[in-house]
């Protein structure tokens, strides 16, 4: 079954770390991406697709206003894909989509929301590794000449150039993993990685549909929700490290100090 309910935070997280043994390397390195979300009835639906409208009509003008606009010392090279990866971390709507190499900041982000712990939540696991056996022939060459099992925006920029030629590579749609530049100790801190779609409406979860094997959905049950996120602070998983300054600090104060009746005062 792809869709597991864990019933205690031990279970969450052997199912985390499920496969993460590499024989090869005689080492436990996990080849899934991680995405945690507070409601398990959310979709893996980019802020693109979330703007509404025509959004895939509108992908290029907000892309193209935003490097008219930017700063250029922000971005480190002038692809397409720098561009795309720095206006996902702005808040720009995109279509890609965040991940995380870590198990425990995909939990972070299934919990860090209070006023959604009556509801489940949810970590998407998805094997990146076996997603890009998929991949069209020049991107997987691009892989192996590189060794690598993900590709960073500098390498996806030597081997396609547009959106348009990405989509061109395909007729189905398909999708990449991808590394975003380390532009500040956010992308550091949570070990980001990023999906993309080749087509601009296609929804991730619609795809892993048709590929079962490369994907669980991990349930997060409501009534554990407490828990992992005390353990979660205990071992310093919070928003203080994963969005590095003042914001990260007070929005992880706010959360530590709601108490967990809205009705009881002088909970601490």
């Amino acid at each position: 079954m792809n869709e597991i309910r864990v019933t205690s935070y031990n279970e969450l997280q052997s199912e985390l770390f499920t496969d993460s043994w590499n024989a090869d390397l005689g080492r436990f390195r996990s080849r899934y991406a991680f995405r945690g979300l507070s409601d398990a009835n959310y979709r893996l639906e980019t802020t693109l697709i979330r703007l509404g409208g025509i959004y895939a009509q509108l992908e290029k003008h907000l892309l193209r206003n935003f490097k008219k606009y930017a700063h250029r010392d922000v971005v480190q090279g002038d692809s397409v894909w720098h561009w795309l990866s720095v206006a996902q971390h702005y808040g720009l709507p995109t279509r890609l989509l965040d991940w995380t190499y870590s198990p425990f900041v995909a939990m972070h982000f299934a919990t860090a929301n209070i006023d959604k712990f009556h509801m489940d939540g949810t970590i998407w696991a998805v094997n990146y590794l076996k997603a890009h056996n998929l991949l069209p022939e020049v991107l997987r060459s691009k892989l192996n000449e590189e060794g690598a099992n993900v590709l960073t925006v500098e390498m996806l920029s030597e081997s396609v150039r547009s959106l348009e030629e990405l989509a061109g590579l395909c007729r189905d749609p398909f999708v990449v993993f991808l590394e975003p530049p380390s532009i500040d100790d956010r992308i550091v801190n949570q070990f980001a990685l990023c999906s993309i779609m080749s087509e601009p409406r296609a929804v991730f979860d619609d795809w892993l549909e048709r590929h079962p094997h490369l994907w669980r959905k991990i349930i997060v049950p409501a009534e554990l929700k407490w828990e992992i996120r005390d353990k979660l602070d205990q071992g310093n998983i919070t928003e203080r490290v994963l969005f590095p300054g003042l914001d990260g600090l007070t929005r992880w104060l706010k959360r530590h100090y709601s108490p967990r009746n809205p009705a009881l005062k002088g909970y601490f």
